[in-house]
């Protein structure tokens, strides 16, 4: 709601049980990792204009939006696997207690884990017997315990480490060009910049920051008590309706910027669509809930099952932990389906949860975007025909305008010689990837008596999802 500051605070999914242990992080702190996670706010911030103020430790990021923010007319999309949740900041000084309590948080848990790895590598202790030690210690305690069994300084300990890292923007001179003589023409412009001070959340840090105080306002008074259910009232969070569909669907952000740069095939670059699938394929390897998703161009669209308990049926956390892993995917599988490509930029994707109370209308929208695949795809392997052929866009779309779906399936076949009902099902019909239930009789051994046993399997297709026969042939997908 206007006129909150927007908060869009971001958590690592499954980084300390899974992602860190894989990649061998170092622990308690691994400065390579927190340093890529400050790479990726900056390249945030100097993406989004409206984000005014970041502050991030470990595996988490809260990036500030200005109160005038119209950034999806302030709807709740989710950019890159992690978690996110929105904090409306009523006031200033709602704001400045979330801060300090983020601070806060990042000393407590970078001085427990400090001690608890400092057990476990040091002190020969297992996790759980260094966990029992730092049960009930208090602050005083862990470092008591870190200077007297381990020589450490708690306080001389990385700033990076102990305080996070705050990302904004600030002016600095920067060379714009040269003149004929070669001197150099400076101006100033806004950079974004890294920050690290023992209490970003007091007057003194920030009002020392012009920008801060122009874009945000001034703190009258320093932060002292520190109330996390207080803060925590503020997070907008919607549950989605209960014992309904819900469908996640993802889109492409300035995908034809993307394309473009990638210099992908026009209509359809297969390739591309191959890479798309692959991560819709991933996507619902990772999450169970998932039972059907169907795909076309950039987008695809994620069917979670009626009775589904993902993260408590909160929209912003299911919608950012798929767009997240999706996104991911998508850089981490590049290479393999473009071999001789390099990807010059990341992409990005938004997402939107909406929830159909029945089947009948869950299979109304999945035809609604399988007819919008065969609209889209019949038209744009007209207009680039013609653009191919020698016309220009403008002339390509006049040409185009007010025909019927026959009349282009002429063009197509009488100017250049192209059946569009012969053309990949993928290009004309999307794809399709589900679980389906198959079962295997096995016969026991010296019996004659069989054992019959269900197993789910993940298949992609390239169907019409349009006819009821294929959900008769597949029952299992919406038991």
């Amino acid at each position: 709601m206007p006129p909150n500051l927007i908060v869009v605070r971001i958590d690592g999914r499954n980084f300390c049980s899974k992602f860190s242990e894989v990649h061998e992080f170092e622990k308690p702190n691994d400065e390579k990792a927190l340093n890529l996670m400050n790479q990726c706010a900056m390249a945030v911030l100097e993406e989004y204009p409206d984000i005014v103020f970041s502050y991030g430790y470990s595996d988490e990021y809260s990036f500030v939006l200005k109160k005038t923010s119209k950034f999806y007319q302030r709807r709740s999309r989710y950019p890159p696997s992690f978690l996110s949740c929105i904090v409306c900041c009523a006031s200033l000084e709602v704001l400045q207690a979330y801060l300090a309590w983020r601070q806060r948080d990042c000393h407590f848990q970078n001085q427990y884990n400090t001690c608890l790895w400092e057990l476990v590598k040091k002190g020969g202790k297992s996790k759980i017997e260094a966990q029992e030690i730092l049960k009930d210690a208090r602050e005083q305690d862990r470092n008591e315990l870190l200077h007297q069994q381990f020589g450490i300084n708690y306080n001389d300990s990385l700033a990076l480490f102990r305080q996070g890292t705050c990302i904004f923007k600030t002016e600095v001179e920067d060379i714009v060009k040269y003149n004929e003589d070669g001197t150099p023409v400076k101006r100033l412009r806004r950079k974004a910049s890294t920050f690290r001070a023992e209490n970003i959340a007091g007057r003194r840090f920030w009002n020392a920051h012009a920008c801060l105080v122009k874009e945000l306002g001034n703190f009258s008074k320093d932060c002292f008590k520190i109330n996390p259910d207080y803060i925590r009232s503020f997070v907008f969070e919607s549950k989605l309706m209960p014992s309904t569909w819900i469908v996640i669907r993802i889109d492409g952000c300035h995908f034809h910027r993307f394309s473009d740069v990638h210099e992908f095939n026009k209509p359809n670059d297969k390739q591309a669509l191959d890479l798309m699938n692959l991560c819709g394929l991933a996507v619902l390897e990772e999450f169970q809930d998932i039972v059907f998703s169907y795909g076309v161009s950039d987008e695809y669209s994620f069917v979670l099952k009626k009775d589904s308990q993902l993260y408590q049926r909160q929209a912003s956390k299911i919608v950012s932990a798929i767009v997240s892993f999706f996104s991911s995917v998508y850089v981490m599988k590049w290479k393999e389906i473009f071999q001789n490509k390099d990807l010059k930029y990341p992409p990005s994707f938004d997402g939107r949860a909406v929830c159909y109370p029945s089947t009948d209308i869950l299979l109304d929208y999945l035809a609604w975007r399988q007819v919008d695949c065969h609209i889209n795809n019949q038209y744009n392997t007209c207009f680039w025909s013609l653009v191919k052929s020698g016309k220009s866009k403008n002339e390509a779309q006049n040409h185009l305008k007010g025909t019927q779906a026959r009349e282009k399936n002429e063009l197509l076949l009488k100017e250049f010689g192209i059946d569009y009902n012969t053309l990949p099902l993928m290009f004309r019909q999307g794809s399709s990837i589900f679980r389906v239930k198959i079962e295997n009789t096995s016969m026991l051994e010296n019996d004659a008596s069989s054992i019959v046993k269900t197993e789910t399997k993940i298949i992609m297709e390239y169907c019409n999802i349009i006819e009821l026969s294929f959900w008769e042939a597949y029952p299992s997908i919406l038991d």
